[in-house]
Order: structure tokens, then C-alpha cells, then sequence
């Protein structure tokens, strides 16, 4: 998240002109020392960042705890929080490209995320590594979760405040349609990942920065691992709709107006200079947020001291390339400048995250030697449309390559960027049974057409056809944690079985994450005949009846459907009720989407009705049936019956 010290947003136009003066003079600076030769460029660094999912051991749904494991762990300067307090992050040592860096980089992070479970064992919660987390509900993504430092208040507020709509909207296709409005930009927090950073030269940095563009689609795609969102199977690697439409302050207009989001892969190549990038972002995208900056970055060069850069690290912060720039300072005082790659999702274990690791920083070092300036190769076009398309299907997707060619993600791995990835590891001199074992995993991947998002959709999909929505989601990520416990690289993984989780407890589930969204309703002027015909298709003994804003009127029942008809048969030809509204239950009982499966029990018991309409400002947003809790009953029946 970059800067820690900034104030509570940008709301003085004094505090707004100081930053903005020492914005500009980072700026100056930086240009200075670039055409001074003042960067670090002798020496190679990589390093990562490992962000991870907190959750309850036993309901596998987000525990926000991530400021009491802190405490518990203040001996851990590596460990920090993250935007929600289900959240935590891991910052990697940096250390040479060279050698073993990649073996010792994943045992760094191994032994991170073990002393983080076995602190979270104290307190009945795991580790889950993925992009997404499946368990996570829209409700957890409520500002009361925010982790409560004054950077993410100030962040949320900030970024309200320029809100042109009403709300931030959600809307992905993938097998499922996700379609939701949001009122804070917290759905940021959904996303976790592992980021890669790897230190260039300022000479290499142009040429290098447009190769990360280049592989930012097949490196995604064949690390792809976060395609399922509140329940919905979406893109492959959903993360990059979702970051993007979470701190989308954009609405529809009837003009043709472009705006550009602060999430994005960028407008074109990069021609001269890593400026170019920070002052189309500055040119861009208002200040956000500021930050008391104690040095004048000139008068640093003047005394011949590096200077921090403090007001341009926080604006570049809160603009978020999938290939970010970043300027640091080396422990020997000299500035250098790093690529983060900011598309590879967390997990699905840590060996799988390396290996995307290994992959990316190969690829990256061979390409150049491959191909100097790979503009002349393939077009800005091609390379965008690529990643739009590699973030929706992953795998499974086409590109466009190099001379206009057409070719799978897994040829294009297997038969030219791995060679190219593994003469780039060999140039930097990595230890070869690193390049064999880490590269050998994308390859497995690519054969067996599996990555994490794959294996995901296939198993959840197998077990929605055994079981509830919720708890093939808590079976899945039950998995998941074994799996990754045991360090099982992702193409090794066998898809879940539903006893794999015999301790599924779904007493404390929210009616929403229970309820049917698919509904079939009638409104109350509909005829009578068309509702008996329609329940009689759907198989279903409740209609709700909803106005044309989709508030709900009333309640139809197969029970009324049934008196209705048999009244009928006595009329002795005199007119019959032949509208809904003449026989529906005109208030019917309701309950939120916020209450507990127990509380709706508890009512459809004492009233002794079949049914609960789920309605949230009058609108209606589900039902729950006594089909539904007869489905919890008969797993929980069979888990019994195995316990004997």
C-alpha cells in the first residue's frame, strides 16, 4: 500500500499546492539524477510481497484478526496488515538474482506462512493463498473491516470523494453474472497477491518495462487463480476486473467522454523514460492523498544526498499499473528503480507462487536478449487485447503473437517462452536444479492444461451438484488448506470430495448466503392460470408477487392455487377470482438478508409457513423455502450416519 504517513486526504487547497510543490520537485529531481547517472546499476535485486487470507478454522469464512496476530507477532518485522482485516502481507527479503535466490526465496516465505498458521492455531483460524478468497461474502467487505490505520481511512475517503455515481458497481460474466452495487471502495480488499519486483537500470529500464507489458497475458494466464467471487464463477483471474471496478469512480454518460480509471494496463509503450509514467499519471489522476514532507528533494541533490521522494511514492501509490514503477533507495544510499509485477494472484501454494516467479523473471531477462526492443515484434494493440483476454479465460485462451501469429497459451509456453525463461534464469546464473524444478512446474501446468482457477471451477462446479452453494465453497477452500500445508504444487491437486469436510456447520449462516436469487415471480395483476401453469413448469410451490420496481406485493402459495381452483369447480358458472391480486397473501412475512438461517427457521417454525421472502429495503432479493433447510438437514443426517 505504499506510504504510511499521510494525512486524512486532501481536503485544504494549502495542504493540496505544498504537496503538489514537492510533487513536482520529486519530479525535477528524479530527471536530474537520471541524466546524472546517480542510479544504482552494478547489481540485480528481486524481491516479493506474499499477501494472504485469514479465515475461521472451522467455518473457513473471513476472520478478522490481523491486528491481534500482528501483536502476537510483533517480533515479525516482515509481517504487516493489508487494506481488510482478514488480511495480512509478508515482505520478502531482497536479495541478488543469482544462485539459489529462487530456492531461498521460497523457503523465506515458507517459514513465513508457517509461523503465521502456527500463531493462527492459538486463535482457531488458517492460511488460505489465493487471489480471491471463495468463502468471502460481500458482506465482509463492509467499512467496519478496514483495517484501522489512518492511511486506508484516508484512502477510502479519499477516493469517495470523487465518486461521480452513486455507488461502485460490479459487473462480470463468466459462467455466473456478477451484477452488484457496492458503497465503498473496500471491494478493493477482495484481491491478494504475490508481487514480484525485479531492480533494473535506468538504460534497460524502457525496453524492460514494455517486455513486462508483453508477458503480463501468458504469465497470468497460466498462473491464474481467482475465479470464483461471492459465489459466482466468473473470469479465470478475476482479480483484474475486480480491482478495477472497486476503485472505479466512473459512471455512465450520455456523451463519449474517456476517463481512465487509477486501475489499469496502461495506454501504450513506454518510448524514453521511466517518467514518461509518472507524469501521465500526475497529469492523470488528481492527488488522493498527502504526506508531511519534511526534505526538498533539490535540496538533497544540492548536499549531494539521495533524496527519498516521498511526494511522488504516495501519488504513485495510489495509481495502480499492473506493471507499477517503483523508486527505492539500496542500503548502500544510492536510488535504483524496480518493475513490479503486479498480476500474479497469491497460491495456490508458495512453491507455485516461486515458480510464477521464476517464470516472469526468466522470461523477462531472456526476452531482451531474444528480442531488444519487442515493439518491432508484436503491437501495443495485440498485447492489450491479450491480457484483457488472458484475465477472462486464462488457459483456455488465444493470443495474438509476435508477427501476427495465433497460438494457445499452453504452445506458447511450452514451446517458446520457457526456453526463452530458462536461458534467462541460466544468464543470471540460478542455480539449475532451481530452473529444472520451478520452470518444470509451468510446464506440468501448461501439459496438463491445470492451474489454480482451473482446478477451482471444476471442483466447486462438481460440488454444487452434491451439495449447497455454501458449503461446496467451505469444502473447496477446506482443500485448498490442505493442499497447501503440504506444499502440493497445483497441477498435482485431485478435486474435493464432499466428505473431505465432515465438520460443515451451517448454523451461522446470514440468509443471504442461503437464500435462492434465481426467482421466478408474477406481479399482481398476472392472471391466475399463468401463475398455476408456471409452478407447475418451475417445480416450485411459492411465488412471490413484486411490482414493477421489484418490491414485493404479495405471496402466491400452491396452498391458495389449490383452495382457488377447488372454489372455482363449485361456482356453478359464476365469475371466479382470475388475478393474482384477488387471492395472493397481501403481507406476507419477510425477513433480511443480514439474519441467521437459525433466526428464519425459528419463524417459518412458530408461524408455521413454508416459506420467508428475503427483502431488503422493501426490494425483494431472494426466498428461503422449507426445500432449502431440508437440503442443510439431510447433509448433516448423512455426516451423522458416517460418524457411526
Amino acid at each position: 500500500m505504499g506510504e504510511q504517513k499521510v494525512t486524512l486526504a486532501v481536503k485544504d487547497d494549502s495542504i493540496m499546492q505544498r504537496f503538489v510543490r514537492n510533487l513536482l520537485k520529486d519530479v525535477q529531481a528524479f530527471e536530474y539524477m537520471l541524466e546524472n547517472d546517480w542510479f544504482e546499476s552494478d547489481i540485480v535485486r528481486i524481491g516479493a510481497e506474499q499477501e494472504m487470507c485469514i479465515v475461521d478454522a472451522k467455518t473457513f469464512k473471513p476472520a478478522c484478526i490481523n491486528l491481534e496476530v500482528l501483536e502476537g507477532m510483533k517480533d515479525s518485522p516482515w509481517l504487516t496488515t493489508e487494506l481488510a482485516k482478514f488480511n495480512l502481507e509478508a515482505n520478502l527479503t531482497p536479495r541478488e538474482f543469482v544462485g539459489k535466490c529462487l530456492s531461498d526465496m521460497e523457503q523465506e516465505n515458507r517459514s513465513y506462512i508457517d509461523a503465521v498458521r502456527k500463531h493462527l492455531k492459538k486463535k482457531k483460524a488458517e492460511v488460505v493463498l489465493t487471489g480471491i478468497l471463495p468463502t468471502l461474502r460481500k458482506i465482509d467487505l463492509e467499512m467496519h473491516n478496514l483495517t484501522p490505520k489512518p492511511r486506508y481511512f484516508a484512502l477510502m475517503e479519499a477516493i469517495n470523494s470523487q465518486l461521480i455515481g452513486s455507488a461502485y458497481e460490479l459487473r462480470l460474466m463468466g459462467i455466473d453474472e456478477l451484477l452488484v452495487k457496492h458503497d465503498s471502495p473496500l471491494l478493493e480488499a477482495c484481491n491478494t497477491s504475490f508481487q514480484v519486483h525485479l531492480q533494473v537500470s535506468p538504460a534497460n529500464f524502457v525496453c524492460l518495462y514494455n517486455i513486462a507489458q508483453a508477458l503480463a497475458a501468458p504469465v497470468m494466464a497460466v498462473a491464474a487463480n481467482s475465479p470464483i467471487v461471492f459465489g459466482k464463477r466468473l473470469w479465470h483471474e478475476s482479480r483484474i476486473a475486480m480491482f478495477q471496478q472497486a476503485l472505479d469512480i466512473r459512471t455512465t454518460h450520455d456523451h463519449m467522454r474517456e476517463r481512465s480509471p487509477r486501475v489499469s494496463f496502461g495506454t501504450n509503450w513506454l518510448d524514453n523514460s521511466i517518467l514518461e509514467i509518472y507524469k501521465e499519471d500526475i497529469a492523470r489522476f488528481r492527488v488522493l492523498l498527502s504526506a508531511e514532507v519534511e526534505e526538498d528533494s533539490l535540496l538533497c541533490l544540492e548536499a549531494n544526498e539521495t533524496p527519498r521522494l516521498r511526494a511522488l511514492q504516495v501519488h504513485n501509490s495510489t495509481v495502480y499499473r499492473w506493471n507499477r514503477p517503483c523508486y527505492g533507495i539500496s542500503p548502500n544510499g544510492k536510488p535504483h528503480l524496480r518493475i513490479e509485477n503486479r498480476v500474479l494472484p497469491a497460491g495456490p501454494t508458495s512453491v507455485d507462487a516461486i515458480a510464477n516467479a521464476a517464470f516472469w523473471l526468466g522470461a523477462m531477462v531472456g526476452m531482451q536478449d531474444h528480442c531488444n526492443d519487442i515493439r518491432k515484434h508484436i503491437s501495443w494493440e495485440d498485447v492489450r487485447d491479450n491480457f484483457a483476454k488472458a484475465a477472462r479465460y486464462g488457459m483456455d485462451t488465444k493470443f495474438t503473437w509476435f508477427k501476427d501469429k495465433k497460438i494457445t497459451v499452453a504452445d506458447l509456453i511450452r514451446h517458446e517462452l520457457l526456453p526463452i525463461a530458462r536461458k534467462g534464469l541460466e544468464m543470471r546464473k540460478v542455480d539449475t536444479a532451481d530452473i529444472d524444478k520451478y520452470l518444470g512446474i509451468i510446464e506440468a501446468r501448461a501439459k496438463n492444461h491445470t492451474t489454480g482457477a482451473r482446478w477451482q471451477l471444476r471442483a466447486y462446479t462438481k460440488l454444487l451438484k452434491e451439495c449447497g452453494r455454501d458449503e461446496a465453497l467451505s469444502v473447496m477452500t477446506a482443500s485448498m488448506i490442505k493442499n497447501q500445508t503440504k506444499e502440493m504444487p497445483v497441477h498435482t491437486w485431485e478435486l474435493p470430495e464432499l466428505g473431505d469436510l465432515d465438520d460443515y456447520r451451517p448454523a451461522k449462516l446470514r440468509v443471504e448466503e442461503f437464500m435462492e436469487t434465481d426467482l421466478f415471480t408474477v406481479q399482481k395483476d398476472d392472471l391466475i392460470d399463468l401463475v398455476a401453469e408456471m409452478m407447475d413448469w418451475r417445480r416450485i410451490r411459492y411465488m412471490p408477487v413484486e411490482d414493477s420496481k421489484g418490491r414485493l406485493s404479495g405471496l402466491i402459495t400452491s396452498r391458495l392455487l389449490l383452495r382457488h381452483f377447488a372454489r372455482g369447480s363449485r361456482s356453478n358458472g359464476q365469475d371466479a377470482p382470475s388475478m393474482v391480486k384477488d387471492i395472493m397473501v397481501k403481507t406476507p412475512i419477510t425477513i433480511g438478508p443480514k439474519a441467521t438461517i437459525v433466526e428464519a427457521l425459528r419463524i417459518m417454525r412458530d408461524k408455521k409457513i413454508g416459506c420467508l421472502p428475503v427483502v431488503q429495503n422493501d426490494e425483494l432479493v431472494g426466498i428461503i423455502t422449507e426445500m432449502d433447510f431440508l437440503r442443510i438437514s439431510a447433509r448433516l443426517i448423512e455426516r451423522l450416519e458416517k460418524l457411526d
